[in-house]
């Protein structure tokens, strides 16, 4: 009898001195209904398992062929060498390329089909920024490569889900960043995503201001009366289910969460501080806008905790069950 349609995953463990390597072996410990391929130095991989005292056996992948379920203990890869040998704990910029490397092809996994997601593990952005890279996260990258003029980061844990207007940019230069366009784009890939990707047929969002009490009525800044008010009645016209823009410091209470599918926050720390509190380990960070799926741990690369054995895969496994659920919802 055939098995159903299984599917493929890829999946990059990020900086080689990190926590991935530890927690990408720990993942290929277990059965999976789908199958993984990992885009890394199988050297480095299993070196990391050993290290561990895990049993990994690494498994040479062609992405042509039909996808089956993960086998525990095995490592199906897609095999790219790192430029220097690795110790955990090390970073090394002359591996910053690798790890490019081995994003860049899973990306392009993704895009041609041979992919139904990526899930990615830390990235150490500082080293690679020393190896004369300009990088500032995943998300952008990611949006670069794919061709795409606007992505959204969106952070995820059980109950709540909060998406960003702007993502890694110093705070004095956060308010000249929000600006109607950018608002807009926000609302509209926020919406459109939780229906494609997460089946929510009428997504209800809740907005916040960007000033403390949402600019109190413009003494304490106007661009909540000037940017995002406009923004917000002119979705609301069209049919949006969408509130705002609240405070930030009372949006985040019981009765506003049930009655919204998404926050939307206008930076960074506005609202990531308060769902990593609410669900660290369980929380997943998602692109939305990207033409494929693309989940992420919600933690760094922990360089003090790789090959220790204190590293642990749950968030990983939070982000590979997250990047399943969003191609069913499709």
């Amino acid at each position: 009898m055939s098995l159903p349609h299984v599917k493929r995953i890829a999946i990059t463990p990020g900086e080689p001195a990190g926590c991935g390597p530890d927690i990408c072996a720990q993942l290929a410990q277990l059965d999976h209904a789908v199958e993984l391929v990992f885009f890394a130095d199988p050297q480095l991989l299993c070196a990391r398992a050993t290290q561990l005292g895990l049993g990994l056996r690494a498994e040479p992948l062609d992405l042509s062929r039909t996808p089956k379920p993960h086998r525990a203990g095995t490592l199906p890869i897609v095999a790219h060498a790192m430029n220097k040998p690795c110790n955990a704990g090390q970073p090394n910029t002359a591996n910053a390329d690798y790890v490019l490397r081995c994003l860049r092809a899973a990306a392009d996994a993704c895009l041609g089909n041979s992919c139904a997601a990526l899930v990615t593990g830390p990235i150490h952005k500082a080293t690679i920024n020393q190896a004369g890279v300009a990088f500032t996260g995943h998300t952008e990258f990611l949006a670069r490569h794919a061709g795409v003029p606007r992505v959204v980061m969106m952070l995820t844990c059980p109950g709540l889900r909060v998406a960003l207007v702007t993502t890694h940019l110093p705070l004095r230069e956060v308010a000249t960043q929000i600006t109607p366009d950018r608002v807009d784009d926000t609302l509209r890939i926020t919406h459109e995503a939780l229906r494609s990707r997460f089946g929510i047929s009428n997504p209800r969002l809740v907005v916040l201001g960007l000033n403390p009490h949402a600019g109190e009525g413009g003494y304490l800044g106007d661009e909540e009366q000037t940017v995002i008010t406009p923004v917000i009645e002119r979705w609301r016209s069209r049919g949006m289910a969408i509130e705002g823009p609240l405070p930030a410091d009372t949006a985040f209470t019981p009765p506003v969460l049930a009655r919204c599918d998404a926050v939307l926050a206008m930076y960074h720390d506005q609202g990531l501080p308060v769902l990593k509190h609410a669900g660290f380990g369980q929380a997943v960070n998602i692109t939305l806008g990207l033409p494929f799926i693309r989940t992420s741990v919600d933690h760094g690369t922990a360089l003090e905790l790789a090959g220790t054995g204190r590293a642990y895969s749950d968030s990983l496994a939070a982000a590979l069950a997250t990047a399943i659920e969003m191609t069913t919802s499709r």
